[in-house]
């Protein structure tokens, strides 16, 4: 449904109106607005309540050529947009120096404090509050770098303080000398693990309590704003504001970064956000959320986002983006008056072209600092930036469209107040996703649960296609499936190779089976885990080391390979952390490395070979220096697959992909596409069953051998068939469509496959190679066709008996 704005062609009415609004009922008033979306009104928001956004990268992206533009279309300035559609604060990230010598631009909007203030006036002309984000730092902040400035390597703990005071003056000095409206002053960002390069909270409280005391000389009015993030993992939220009041730092708010994606429940983040306030009589607010409302990319660099199981949470539609908004700002509000905000993270960071034109892109992203790191920022932040750089990476968790244009939910920050009403629909269907070791039973689910915009939901029957049962060994699958009314699905199936070490990601409480040796590593932590809630976590502030093995005894005879994750930091060049297997006669070593917070290293192991009945061990070894920290998890012990020749199945998929499917009937295409999905779904594994190869090649040939070539027909348009033979060496093993012999040239329509089972079920075990036709009938084209469907489903029967 059409938003309805008032606009200035509607003034004639407007005497009209207010006498018919006198006249109407108080609870209309009070009726939530029509609208294309559904948000329910959060009852108890408070009327000073922050809805706030981070632009940051606005200047480079107008300076790319991005347009910004109201709901009309037509193009307007981005802040006064913001302003129409109920934001009221802006936030603005700051670097120290973004740049290299030759004044060359790290990326990321290259916001140092000129920028920074630009950014700061047109948000205040525009009648919105301006949040400064200091990130003590030349380039991005987060739990997994926080590398001091340039200017201040080497610095002390006392000094960088004395640095991060002094620079914090003298920068909201030159805000408050241009006339932004600051309003508030985050000291650091997401500073779990350090802050300007210090680390230890000793140091982290100077650095914090300098920065506070900057703000209170310059901005007395402003408040002073800490950020951290992980509030899924229990006791840091606590732990944290523990720290902070020990060490008498001065702060108003702690903010926390809320990503439904990784970051828990909106009840947990309402609970944790509550116990600070409570315990320490601290303001508490959400300074990053979003969400995606589309898994496409738009401007040829990947997204964070990009897959469907890593946004479950809620639909990645407008709608789903609206609702996670909204249930981010009841969860802050949830806290009671200490919850103050929610900020919605980079909602303007658009495509600076489509992704055709990426070459052009990448100009512009180097030149303006539009994307979000430049190759410049390689000298910086070498394993990062210097590796990842590019684009955006956030285009579609965006709140524009592409073309610079409102999405929808962007007005969530005014339908929180009003609230908004949409006819019902679906919005959302789930998309299971189900891990199960090698050899154990699959079971895709009878029902998924559809969504809809008015936050309810319902299960609805699914059918999975015949492919589920030919998936075989390690790998990944993609079953589709459609529900009883018509929606389509997807279900993810990981097969993982049967671990052979108990208790590999140290879930259970017993662990008699490692053998731990040296000091800094604690088993059973729940410190970032890479999966399920418990992993072996490593931190000591002296230098240390460890020894963590398990033994198998009593293997068959085969080769094995041991592979693990790890993810951390603070390693130095004579740092070792390395994942071996041994056996009695050798042993193959793999290095792990330490590339941040939850940049994971999954290393594996060379094959070692194995005589029946032996005995391996998996090890993990490490020599680091203080302060390195970081957590090891889901370590694997498995037996290397034996091969299987693909590789004419792998000729037969790519010859019919190569088809040009205008060329053939869709009812013939019909039974091609479900041979390619078998096809498909058998080259996912890493160890297939033989059978399967077999059948799905078979299939492939006999469906390729039943297509019927679409021909024109005398009045012009195209007919179902061909009366005239055609040379094989034109058909689909050329690229072209298969032959047809000579037949009525009746429409492919007039066969009736399920009235000929018995003739179609002899003709399904046909084939030949696949660029060989046979001259068929169009009558008998199709009947093969409706035969390939039953023979591919019977496989699939026998494939199901099998296992």
């Amino acid at each position: 449904m059409p938003r309805i704005r008032i606009t200035a062609s509607a003034a004639a009415l407007a005497l009209v109106a207010g006498s018919l609004l006198a006249a109407l009922p108080a609870a209309a008033a009070d009726a939530p607005v029509a609208a294309g979306i559904t948000v329910p009104r959060v009852e108890n928001l408070p009327a000073d309540f922050i809805s706030g956004v981070d632009v940051s990268s606005a200047l480079a992206l107008e300076a790319s050529g991005v347009v910004f533009r109201d709901d009309s279309g037509t193009p307007a300035d981005l802040f006064d947009v913001l302003h129409d559609h109920g934001v009221t604060d802006v936030r603005v990230r700051v670097w120290n120096d973004p740049f290299d010598a030759a004044g060359r631009g790290y990326g990321g909007g290259d916001v140092d404090v000129d920028r920074a203030v630009e950014i700061g006036q047109r948000a205040s002309a525009a009648g919105l509050g301006v949040l400064v984000d200091f990130h003590y730092s030349d380039f991005w902040a987060d739990p997994a770098k926080q590398k001091a400035p340039k200017a201040w390597a080497g610095l002390s703990a006392d000094d960088t303080a004395a640095a991060a005071g002094a620079y914090t003056k003298s920068a909201l000095e030159r805000f408050a000398a241009a006339g932004v409206d600051v309003r508030m002053v985050q000291i650091g960002n997401e500073t779990n693990n350090g802050i300007a390069g210090v680390t230890g909270w000793p140091g982290m409280a100077a650095v914090f309590s300098a920065g506070a005391a900057a703000v209170r000389s310059v901005l007395p009015g402003a408040l002073v704003a800490v950020h951290f993030t992980n509030p899924e993992t229990a006791g840091r939220y606590a732990g944290y504001a523990a720290e902070l009041a020990r060490y008498g730092v001065d702060y108003d708010v702690f903010a926390s970064s809320y990503y439904p994606y990784w970051h828990g429940t909106p009840q947990n983040l309402t609970d944790v956000l509550s116990a600070v306030a409570q315990t320490y009589g601290k303001k508490v607010m959400v300074a990053e959320t979003s969400w995606a409302y589309t898994l496409d990319d738009a401007d040829g660099h990947a997204n964070t986002i990009d897959q469907p199981g890593e946004a479950t949470q809620y639909p990645v539609s407008v709608q789903g983006q609206a609702t996670a908004v909204r249930d981010v700002i009841q969860a802050v509000a949830n806290v009671g008056a200490a919850g103050i905000g929610v900020f919605y993270w980079e909602p303007a960071w658009l495509p600076v072209g489509p992704p055709s034109r990426l070459a052009q892109n990448r100009v512009l992203w180097e030149r303006d600092g539009s994307g979000w790191a430049s190759s410049y920022a390689g000298e910086y932040d070498p394993d990062d930036a210097g590796e990842w750089y590019g684009g955006s990476a956030w285009d579609n968790q965006a709140l524009f469209a592409p073309d610079g244009t409102p999405l929808e939910s962007l007005d969530v920050f005014t339908y929180v107040r009003t609230g908004a009403v949409a006819p019902r629909e679906v919005t959302g269907v789930e998309q299971p996703a189900l891990t199960v070791a090698d050899g154990n039973p699959i079971t895709l689910p009878a029902t998924v649960v559809l969504s809809y915009n008015d936050g309810t939901t319902s299960a609805d029957h699914v059918t999975w296609s015949a492919a589920a049962e030919f998936i075989s060994g390690p790998g990944t699958y993609r079953i589709d499936g459609t529900t009883q009314s018509g929606h389509a699905t997807t279900a993810t199936v990981t097969v993982t190779p049967a671990n052979l070490l108990a208790n590999p990601g140290f879930e259970d409480a017993d662990v008699s089976m490692w053998r731990l040796s040296g000091t800094g590593l604690a088993l059973r932590a729940t410190d970032d885990p890479h999966a399920g809630t418990r992993s072996a976590h490593f931190y000591a502030d002296a230098p240390f080391g460890f020894t963590l093995s398990q033994t198998v005894s009593g293997l068959p005879a085969g080769t094995y390979i041991a592979s693990g994750s790890l993810q951390g930091d603070g390693e130095d060049a004579a740092s070792t952390v390395v994942l071996e297997l041994s056996s009695v006669r050798a042993t193959e070593a793999a290095p792990f490395e330490m590339n941040g917070w939850r940049n994971w290293s999954a290393p594996s192991t060379t094959p070692v070979a194995l005589e029946a009945g032996g005995e391996l061990t998996v090890t993990v070894r490490a020599a680091l220096p203080a302060g390195a920290w970081g957590t090891i998890d889901d370590l694997v012990l498995t037996r290397v697959a034996t091969t299987v020749d693909t590789s004419e199945l792998r000729a037969l998929v790519g010859q019919a992909e190569a088809l040009d499917r205008s060329t053939v009937t869709p009812f013939s295409l019909a039974a091609l596409d479900e041979a390619l999905v078998i096809a498909r779904t058998v080259l996912a594994s890493s160890d297939p069953s033989p059978a399967h190869v077999g059948e799905a090649a078979q299939g492939l040939r006999t469906a390729w051998a039943a297509l019927v070539p679409v021909t024109p027909s005398p009045g012009g348009g195209t007919g179902g068939g061909s009366d005239t033979g055609t040379d094989p060496g034109t058909g689909p093993g050329a690229g072209g469509a298969p032959a047809a012999g000579s037949g009525s040239g009746a429409s492919d329509g007039d066969a009736d496959p399920l009235a000929a089972d018995t003739a179609a079920e002899s003709l399904a075990g046909t084939g030949g190679s696949l660029t060989t036709l046979v001259p068929l009938s169009v009558a008998g084209a199709a009947l093969l066709a409706a035969g390939v469907v039953l023979a591919l489903r019977r496989a699939a029967r026998d494939a199901r008996r099998r296992t």
